[in-house]
C-alpha cells in the first residue's frame, strides 16, 4: 500500500474510478430499489450534507498532515546544510593534515546528501544510503583520532559539530519515513465511497443530475492526488529541492 501511495497519478486514477463506480452504484441500484420521496428525501439530504462535511474535515486534516511533513523535510534539509557548513569551518581548528581530510570527506558527504534528495530510483537510493553510512564512519573516525590524541575544549567543539552533522542526517531520514498512516488513507477512502453512494442514491433520474455524479468523484480524486503528491517524498511532482545543500556546494567550490 505504501508503494502505491508513492505513485500519485495511480492514486488519482484509482480513486476517481472507485468514487465514480460508487456514485453509479447508488444511482443504478439503491435509487431503484429504495426510492426516496417526500419527507424521507428531506431527512436524507441532511445525512448527505453531514457526511460530505465530515469527509471535507477529514481530508482537510490529511492535507494539513501532508503539508506539515513536507515542511519538516524542508526544514531538515536546511539544518543539514547548516550543520555541514559549520563543521567545514570548524575543521580549521584541527591540525592541517586532519583538517584537509575532514574537509575532503565532508565534500564527498555533501554530494551524497544532494543525491539523496534528487534520486528517484530505489536501487540507487540503497547505494546512496550505503555510501552515506561509510562516509559517516570515516568522518567520525577523522575527528575522533585528533580529539583522543589532544582532548582539548577546541577538539570538543569539532567533535560536537560532527555529531550535529550525523544527527541531522538521521532526523532527515526519519522525516522522509514519516508519512500519513495507511489506516488514515483507508478510512478517508471509505468515507468518500459512502459519500458518493449516498450522492448517487439521492440523485433524481434526470440527465443534468446524472452528469453531476461525475463532478464529486473528480474533485475527490484531484484532492487525493494533491495529498498523495505532497506526502510522497520521491513520487509525483512536488519535491523538496536541496537548494541549501547545493548553495553550500557552490560556496565551497568558489575561490
Amino acid at each position: 500500500m505504501t508503494h502505491v501511495l508513492n505513485m500519485p497519478v495511480f492514486v488519482f486514477a484509482f480513486s476517481f474510478l472507485l468514487m465514480w463506480l460508487s456514485a453509479r452504484f447508488g444511482a443504478a441500484v439503491l435509487r431503484r430499489r429504495l426510492g426516496l420521496d417526500g419527507e424521507v428525501r428531506e431527512h436524507f439530504g441532511v445525512i448527505v450534507a453531514a457526511t460530505l462535511t465530515l469527509l471535507g474535515l477529514i481530508m482537510g486534516f490529511s492535507f494539513s498532515m501532508a503539508i506539515g511533513r513536507y515542511d519538516q523535510r524542508k526544514n531538515y534539509e536546511e539544518e543539514e546544510a547548516n550543520a555541514i557548513g559549520t563543521e567545514h569551518l570548524r575543521a580549521d581548528l584541527l591540525p592541517a593534515a586532519d583538517a584537509a581530510k575532514v574537509r575532503a570527506l565532508l565534500r564527498q558527504y555533501l554530494d551524497e546528501r544532494i543525491l539523496f534528495y534528487t534520486t528517484r530510483d530505489a536501487g540507487r537510493i540503497r547505494e546512496i544510503d550505503t555510501r552515506t553510512a561509510q562516509l559517516q564512519a570515516e568522518l567520525w573516525s577523522a575527528v575522533r583520532g585528533p580529539a583522543s590524541a589532544d582532548p582539548t575544549p577546541v577538539a570538543a567543539v569539532v567533535v560536537s559539530g560532527m555529531n550535529d552533522v550525523l544527527n541531522s542526517q538521521g532526523y532527515t531520514q526519519a522525516a522522509w519515513w514519516n508519512r500519513i498512516p495507511v489506516a488514515s488513507w483507508l478510512l478517508m477512502i471509505a468515507i468518500a465511497v459512502c459519500s458518493n453512494v449516498l450522492l448517487g442514491w439521492g440523485a433524481r433520474d434526470v440527465k443534468p443530475e446524472a452528469a453531476l455524479l461525475t463532478v464529486l468523484p473528480l474533485i475527490l480524486a484531484i484532492s487525493f492526488l494533491l495529498i498523495a503528491d505532497i506526502d510522497s517524498p520521491r513520487g509525483g511532482a512536488i519535491h523538496v529541492r536541496p537548494q541549501n545543500l547545493q548553495t553550500l556546494v557552490d560556496s565551497l567550490r568558489s575561490p
